[in-house]
């Protein structure tokens, strides 16, 4: 069975979600039990699928967006466990397949979009669960990792067709691609991205373990990761950049955990 692990911007409360279709809330100062296990605080139940991904609520300590292989986005308060909004499912606007990553406004913490393998991503107005705000295509393979620009009128995506795009949720425009060819015929997935702070700088994990910083602007390749001495032997599975962006962390399947130091030193876990 497997999960994942987010926390709140204080680090106190963190949730664990995963196979089981639930997500699960934890205080992360509470004492651990005999066992040595954290209790859980409360238990989010209420999808019919997998639960992908899930973020907090910037500047909130109630409200939480998963994503799921039911189709369907849903905001939960946490206080009492209840689902708030679900957003699809019924709504003919809503994905058509499994849900992969959300990623919410820092700017408008109310909009939040998302990424699914019906290789289309979606923005919504937690106001309004109904419909989604808008619809973007372009991509030939599921969206795995959707992230929002820092100034809030952008969104990145990345997909199993081996790309990235820049969307802008004004206008519905894509607005760059950010491909490397290769030489052989399998091209690898992208599994997740992140910006840097000022956005000039576009962070992506792919399959084959490689991890690429892309020139936002010009859609040319600073530097692989993938190629430094002692970079990852495996699959990147998710990376992101510290609150004061001085560095990045990526997680591999090949069980590390490294963090990348723009002042030139990295240390592995």
């Amino acid at each position: 069975m497997g999960h994942d692990l987010c926390f709140f911007s204080d680090w106190s409360i963190g949730c664990l979600w995963g196979l089981d279709s639930m997500c699960s809330i934890f205080n992360l100062n509470s004492p651990t039990n005999r066992d040595g296990n954290l209790p859980v605080l409360k238990t989010l139940s209420g999808h019919k699928g997998y639960v992908s991904c899930c973020q907090y609520v910037p500047d909130e300590d109630i409200h939480i967006i998963t994503g799921s292989g039911d189709q369907t986005c849903v905001l939960w308060d946490i206080t009492t466990g209840l689902r708030t909004s679900v957003f699809g499912g019924e709504f003919q606007s809503g994905h058509t397949a499994d849900v992969l990553s959300v990623s919410i406004n820092g700017s408008n913490s109310r909009m939040f979009v998302s990424g699914s393998c019906d290789a289309t991503a979606r923005l919504w107005d937690s106001r309004v669960a109904s419909r989604a705000v808008r619809t973007f295509h372009g991509h030939e393979g599921d969206v795995n990792t959707v992230k929002f620009f820092p100034d809030g009128n952008r969104f990145g995506t990345g997909s199993d067709d081996g790309t990235c795009r820049l969307f802008d949720i004004r206008t519905g425009h894509q607005l760059q691609v950010y491909y490397q060819q290769h030489g052989d015929n399998e091209v690898p997935h992208v599994t997740s991205i992140a910006f840097s702070i000022s956005g000039r700088l576009l962070f992506a994990g792919y399959s084959n373990g490689d991890c690429y910083v892309w020139d936002t602007l010009l859609a040319k390749v600073v530097l692989n990761l993938g190629s430094v001495q002692n970079s990852h032997e495996g699959r990147i599975s998710c990376l992101g950049l510290s609150a004061d962006g001085s560095a990045l962390c990526t997680g591999s399947w090949d069980t590390n955990l490294k963090i990348w130091a723009f002042g030139g030193h990295r240390r592995v876990i």
